[in-house]
């Protein structure tokens, strides 16, 4: 049953070709189990490959090495210019590596197609092959294509650097490391926090650390019964006294509303961007016992009850 498989396959390889397959087959292998090097050298001819086919063979085959090993060379050359540069000029970390390594890879892929065609294969199948295969794997991995496109926008535009408090995402934290698909923030807590980047990305990003400055925000309430006069000069003498409150802007201290129980006064004062939460903690102490120590009393809650007899 074998043997008449095999027969009708070659009847049709014959048909197609031309050729007389067994006996093609046959003259090789009578050919190399003689090592007879001038039967080899008939067979070869025979069926057109002579020793200028071969020899053009090796010359390719050596072009494409020297392509390959020679573009290899060029390109640590080039990442290796492109790095120090971006190092002279202070870029960031992270994009140093992501550009060189985008960079290497590009380079290294024109080489190896270079170099494949060098060896007389059309590339053009090669590019096709390429595009197909890329397609697929970008379906395959859609999630971390998209966060891999978030993290190329966040190195490019920097929303934020390394060592930035930020809010993104629903979460917030100092910012320890900026990967390509991920971002990792350190809690005030001291938890570690990986956030895909796609979903920073399209979300609100509030960058607390971006500026130099920061404002603040104070709201104190007394009793109708205090002196605002009195008030109003404490809370100056308190902000005075705190050195770590900047001059300009100047704090603004004023009334804010009149409320159910309480008169509300604002204290906004402007510190660097560290000194924030210690200027917020140690203000909002202070205040607490100078107005103990001055009988500025803070007033709870409270409802006023009227009863009426009934006729």
């Amino acid at each position: 049953m074998q043997d008449a498989s095999n027969a009708t396959s070659n009847q049709a390889a014959t048909e197609a070709t031309g050729i007389d397959v067994t006996e093609t087959v046959q003259e090789a292998a009578d050919a190399v189990a003689s090592m007879d090097p001038n039967r080899m050298m008939e067979f070869l001819q025979n069926n057109g490959l002579d020793s200028t086919t071969f020899v053009t063979l090796g010359k390719n085959l050596i072009v494409a090495i020297l392509i390959y090993y020679i573009g290899r060379f060029a390109v640590r050359l080039v990442v290796g210019g492109l790095r120090k540069v971006m190092q002279r000029q202070n870029v960031e970390k992270t994009l140093e590596t992501f550009v060189c390594n985008l960079v290497r890879i590009a380079l290294m892929v024109m080489v190896i197609i270079a170099a494949i065609g060098a060896l007389g294969i059309q590339t053009t199948s090669f590019i096709a092959i390429f595009g197909a295969a890329g397609l697929a794997v970008g379906l395959a991995l859609q999630g971390s294509l998209s966060n891999f496109a978030a993290g190329v926008l966040i190195v490019l535009f920097r929303p934020y650097r390394v060592g930035d408090f930020v809010e993104a995402a629903g979460v917030s934290g100092t910012v320890e490391q900026v990967q390509i698909l991920t971002t990792i923030l350190k809690t005030p807590d001291n938890k570690q926090i990986i956030v895909p980047n796609s979903q920073i990305m399209g979300s609100i990003i509030t960058n607390y650390s971006a500026n130099p400055t920061r404002r603040v925000d104070l709201t104190v309430g007394v009793s109708y019964d205090d002196d605002i006069d009195k008030v109003l000069a404490t809370l100056r003498e308190l902000v005075d006294a705190e050195e770590r409150i900047l001059k300009d802007p100047e704090c603004l201290i004023k009334v804010q509303a009149l409320a159910d129980s309480s008169v509300n006064f604002v204290v906004r004062p402007w510190v660097n961007s560290a000194d924030y939460w210690g200027v917020y903690f140690d203000l909002t102490e202070a205040i607490k016992k100078r107005f103990d120590q001055d009988g500025i009393t803070f007033p709870f809650p409270q409802q006023d009850v009227h009863l009426y007899k009934a006729n």
